[in-house]
């Protein structure tokens, strides 16, 4: 199966397709400095195939790209944050204690 995540600006979230199809989306809402990450959604049908984890590796990685700092506000990518401490440091230091994340 091929997947593609792209950021669709227009409704400010990440979407991933899977074989052309919409998989699922990661909602953000941008600040200057700070990319607020708010809900996160995968369709049932594609459930339970790693395509959340791939969803919010490429738009934490395509925030950090661009400079945004992370707010994980969103379970599912608080959780992969928490499991991938290399992402920590993208959230800001004034955040990380509001959201059980290590200093």
């Amino acid at each position: 199966m091929s997947t593609e995540v792209r950021n669709n600006t227009q409704l400010e979230r990440f979407e991933i397709s899977v074989d052309g199809i919409l998989a699922g989306w990661a909602e953000y809402q941008d600040t200057a400095s700070e990319r607020a990450f708010v809900h996160t959604e995968i369709a049932p049908q594609f459930e339970g195939h790693g395509y959340a984890k791939s969803l919010v590796e490429a738009a934490l990685r395509t925030s950090r790209a661009e400079g945004f700092g992370i707010l994980p506000m969103c379970g599912m990518v608080r959780h992969y944050v928490e499991r991938h401490p290399e992402y920590v440091a993208s959230v800001p230091a004034w955040a990380r204690p509001r959201m059980g994340l290590p200093q």
